[in-house]
């Protein structure tokens, strides 16, 4: 059993228009951190499984165009406005011209996707935690609660998340935390790009319940934190189409992986290939499984023993301190 599950609470509808011969070209697509997760996972050959909810005209639009693809449905289904954006990119340029996050779930909604959630885990050998498409779609502390409940019962939790919902999913405990560096600029975790801010703030995460922690870091090497080892990931660097999308693709790719038996450094290899070749293509989360484990065979993993030990400098009360501040 290869199984994936992802918990991705609001899918976004994406309308985006190009140019054509001087014409409009308007595609219709289902978007959001998850769904391209789950486009990934399934182009990698694991079986996939998105826990949803899908709301109004939007989420009717959406269910189709998701089931279209493959990939298997759970869904709460309710009315009022679902989440959606319209794009245009006729100049060549991705031009923002409307969004909408989507309504709030209620309790009710909340209660039939945890139960969805963690059924679904049960069958599966790893969940990916993403976020909704929103910041109050949905409260934070149900990540502490399903990353808890989805461990205690033995599965595998990948976190890809920021802000309150990741220090939500880390007091639940992971396996596995993926963010990049701006993400951690932006939660403050670190106050400036710098190797030493972050190999610092990867200590942190790994206190604070992390088991191993991926730090993207657009086109510059990874940094991975596993097993006590510091790592730096090196893929080669390709042409960008589309920016978008490519760490969603590296977390498919460790999860596919790791729900196959992997070990977690063949994990991170294949999800920094999906990533590096998710940015040679216009479609977010997607590339064929054949060209990525071509990419895999070029990624190289070396341990950092020549960087000065960050946690020499802390010591575990020190560290301890540092979590109970945040």
């Amino acid at each position: 059993m290869n199984a994936v599950v992802i918990f991705a609470p609001s899918p976004v509808l994406t309308v985006t228009v190009e140019g054509r011969e001087g014409a409009a070209d308007v595609h219709m697509h289902a978007g959001g951190q998850g769904v391209w997760q789950a486009r990934m996972v399934q182009a990698l050959g694991a079986s996939v499984t998105m826990c949803c909810v899908l709301t109004g005209e939007t989420g009717q639009v959406l269910g189709h165009l998701v089931g279209d693809e493959g990939i298997e449905v759970l869904a709460v289904r309710r009315s009022g406005r679902g989440a959606a954006y319209l794009h245009d990119r006729r100049g060549g340029e991705r031009i923002h011209l409307a969004e909408a996050q989507g309504d709030p779930l209620s309790r009710h909604d909340l209660d039939e996707l945890y139960d969805l959630t963690l059924r679904a885990g049960l069958g599966a050998n790893v969940i990916i935690l993403s976020g909704p498409a929103g910041d109050h779609v949905v409260p934070a502390d149900v990540y502490r609660r399903l990353a808890a409940d989805l461990r205690a019962t033995g599965r595998l939790v990948i976190a890809d998340l920021s802000g309150e919902r990741l220090t939500a999913a880390l007091r639940g405990r992971v396996n596995v935390v993926k963010v990049s560096d701006e993400e951690l600029l932006a939660d403050a975790r670190i106050t400036e790009n710098s190797i030493e801010q972050i190999v610092h703030a990867m200590y942190v995460l790994r206190e604070e319940g992390a088991g191993t922690v991926i730090i993207s870091r657009a086109e510059r090497p990874m940094l991975m934190l596993s097993n006590g080892t510091l790592s730096e990931v090196h893929v080669p660097t390709m042409q960008i189409a589309d920016p978008h999308g490519a760490g969603d693709s590296l977390t498919a790719g460790v999860a596919a992986t790791l729900a196959s038996g992997g070990t977690i450094e063949e994990a991170v290899a294949l999800g920094a290939a999906a990533g590096a070749l998710n940015v040679t293509r216009h479609g977010l989360g997607t590339g064929r499984a054949e060209t990525v484990r071509t990419l895999r065979d070029l990624v190289s993993i070396y341990p950092m023993t020549d960087f000065p030990a960050i946690t020499q400098s802390l010591t575990p009360d020190q560290l301890a301190q540092r979590v109970k501040d945040r």
